[in-house]
């Protein structure tokens, strides 16, 4: 009796300790499209500390700023998840268009979009009344990600379908350009003074840089095989690619837009999120069923960690 009674102490106090963690975050947050789950990743310890369901088949996700909710993309349901991070529970359920896949955030927290595939549009959703605010009709074919710039003046939506990128006028709620990079585009970051943005060209295997102030692409750059997802480094120094095909990040430094270093990673990296400080980047790979830490301070991956069946992204907060 001695034992169990002991066993069920150490139990809640571990379950008191992970509840009260999740108000001093940031944690990792693992969609794993194949389980329908997430896992979650104490950036502390890099060890998964908690999985909860997910839908039928996550994909992107974004967390409120509050780190109350986690808003899910779920393809098979075409619809966008609201998920309370302290009950793992779906509160809410927001009807899309068919084919939801890459979610992004605004600057100030309050706008979420969601790329549907299949209805060539971005839903963009209000993150106070869980509710479709409005729905912009993209130019080009199969929306995969949609980006707010940092300035929350523009969103930048790749087209996979195609080798171009909308360009959107947030204030106007529309498409007004659309502009040529390379073929199949995918992921897209900012700078933090929204001057430039770096989108990922996944069959070419390059980066098209682009200046906001014009909407046109400056610079072509070379990474590796099927270039995937983007992450800016807070500063503005580096840009992280994940490359598909190769198994690698290619490191970007913007002051020369020349790739500085390749770090090795798991099978098939994909999208990927920095820690607030910019110092840890966790990349999940989709064939290894793992995320990579990545130290960006000196380039190198620290540790893999095991999730669930082919995550498709990380998100942290």
């Amino acid at each position: 009796m001695q034992c169990k009674f002991e066993l069920k102490l150490i139990t809640a106090a571990a379950a008191l300790a992970f509840s009260g963690s999740l108000l001093a975050a940031p944690f990792a947050y693992s969609t794993n499209e194949k389980s329908g789950s997430i896992s979650v990743i104490d950036t502390q310890t890099d060890k998964v500390v908690d999985t909860f369901d997910a839908g039928k088949k996550p994909r992107g996700a974004a967390i409120t700023k509050d780190g109350k909710y986690i808003f899910v993309s779920d393809q098979k349901q075409n619809s966008l998840l609201v998920i309370d991070l302290q009950t793992k529970k779906v509160t809410d359920k927001i009807k899309l268009e068919e084919s939801p896949e890459g979610v992004g955030i605004s600057h100030d927290g309050r706008w979420i979009s969601a790329a549907n595939e299949e209805d060539n549009s971005v839903a963009v959703i209000d993150t106070n009344t869980h509710k479709v605010s409005y729905i912009v009709k993209m130019q080009g074919k199969n929306p995969e990600h949609a980006e707010f710039s940092p300035d929350g003046k523009w969103m930048y939506v790749s087209a996979e379908e195609a080798k171009y990128v909308d360009v959107v006028d947030v204030a106007k709620r529309t498409s007004i350009k659309l502009v040529e990079v390379g073929e199949r585009p995918r992921g897209i970051g900012f700078l933090p003074d929204s001057s430039r943005a770096y989108v990922a060209n996944e069959a070419a295997g390059t980066v098209s840089v682009f200046d906001t102030s014009k909407h046109e692409v400056i610079a072509t750059i070379p990474v590796g095989q099927r270039s995937n997802g983007v992450q800016v480094l807070p500063n503005g120094k580096k840009v992280y690619i994940s490359n598909g095909g190769d198994g690698s990040l290619s490191v970007i430094d913007t002051a020369t837009n020349k790739v500085t270093a390749t770090i090795p990673v798991g099978k098939r990296p994909w999208n990927m999120s920095l820690t607030p400080d910019g110092k840890k980047l966790y990349v999940a790979n989709g064939k290894s069923n793992s995320v990579t830490v990545v130290d960006t301070v000196n380039d190198k991956a620290l540790k893999e960690i095991p999730v669930g069946d082919t995550p498709w992204g990380v998100f942290v907060h």
